[in-house]
């Protein structure tokens, strides 16, 4: 490898790192850009980092099993914390060669996912074994004191519960601390990346395209059943961005107003939007990310998968590791994603 490519990638880790030092810092409440608060944000960015390499080096050792020939992660900073900011777009390999076989394309779509599950798993399992007294949430909130009576608010940023999480914290005695709400758990930097690396596998295990969600469905499956898949798959990404909006437009014509033409919509549509509600008010709850991440897969990533060589079948025990991801899909999502309650 020559020396210029992997000054590359020392550089973009390195980079990423201290955007993610940023980000863990701007989660403590400090100010990310005086450089000396970064060291608020080592804890986060050391797990976020590991977090990312487990998943990407799963699928480069896979390919590597293979003799497919892939380059070393390329991690991705975001530098951008006045946002909401997990200081990275996450990393990607690139394959120099193609992958041949359903065998080999299930082994290397299957590696990432399942090594950065383990990982999520261990630092949600140890940040609910460790979790500090409410004292600490009151040394970054002292007005919870001051004005709430020391009672948590239940507005600002929200994290969208999984089924892992929720089943966590039934199974683990955390009476010794306190366990914070979904709208608090930022602070907690194992808890913070635990769910930022359920969300990540997620988005990846979408059974759509060239996501490992879409490799191992075409190499359990096929290529036409793949499609139809991922065509179910994206109509209900689509279906919950739709209404997402719908629980927009609704809170919009909901708020005061003396404009006539806000005035006239609101007389037209906020009738049919409330009985909507009443009748389903969990499809109000959906996150519109969805929507955005089904129209990136639709238009960039595509639905379909290309051929492979080798269509030959997996075999039983990959069959069944195949079926076990797909339960991590489903315990890892979260239909809410990242909201604000005002």
């Amino acid at each position: 490898m020559k020396f210029r490519t992997i000054l590359i990638h020392v550089l973009l880790f390195i980079a990423t790192f201290a955007t993610c030092m940023m980000a863990g810092a701007q989660w403590a409440f400090k100010d990310f850009w005086e450089i000396t608060n970064w060291i608020y944000g080592i804890e986060y960015a050391t797990l976020v980092m590991i977090f990312l390499s487990f998943h990407e080096f799963g699928h480069y050792f896979a390919a590597r099993m293979h003799g497919v020939d892939v380059t070393l992660p390329y991690y991705i900073p975001f530098p951008f914390t006045f946002t909401i900011n997990f200081g990275t777009f996450g990393a990607v390999i690139k394959t120099r060669t193609p992958i041949l076989s359903r065998k080999a394309l299930f082994d290397i779509g299957v590696a990432g996912p399942l090594a950065g599950f383990v990982v999520c798993v261990l630092y949600l399992i140890y940040g609910l074994n460790n979790l500090p007294p409410i004292d600490f949430i009151y040394a970054i909130h002292p007005e919870y004191l001051l004005e709430h009576s020391g009672n948590i608010p239940t507005h600002g940023l929200h994290f969208g519960n999984t089924v892992l999480y929720s089943f966590l914290t039934i199974l683990i005695d955390t009476s010794s601390g306190f366990l914070p709400p979904m709208n608090e758990i930022y602070h907690y930097p194992f808890l913070n990346v635990g769910w930022f690396g359920l969300f990540v596998t997620t988005l990846n295990m979408m059974p759509i395209g060239q996501l490992d969600g879409g490799h191992i469905s075409y190499a359990m499956f096929g290529r036409k059943i793949q499609f139809k898949i991922a065509k179910i798959t994206w109509w209900i990404l689509m279906t919950i961005g739709f209404f997402a909006i719908l629980s927009f437009a609704r809170d919009f014509l909901s708020l005061q107003s003396d404009i006539k033409f806000v005035i006239i919509l609101k007389d037209i549509f906020l009738p049919p939007l409330n009985l909507l509600y009443n009748l389903f008010p969990i499809a109000f709850q959906g996150w519109g990310g969805w929507l955005i991440w089904g129209l990136i897969a639709k238009f960039f990533i595509k639905l379909k998968h290309p051929r492979v060589e080798d269509e030959s079948p997996i075999g039983t025990k990959r069959m069944i590791i195949g079926w076990i991801s797909f339960v991590i899909l489903f315990l890892s999502f979260s239909y809410s994603g990242i909201y604000i309650i005002e």
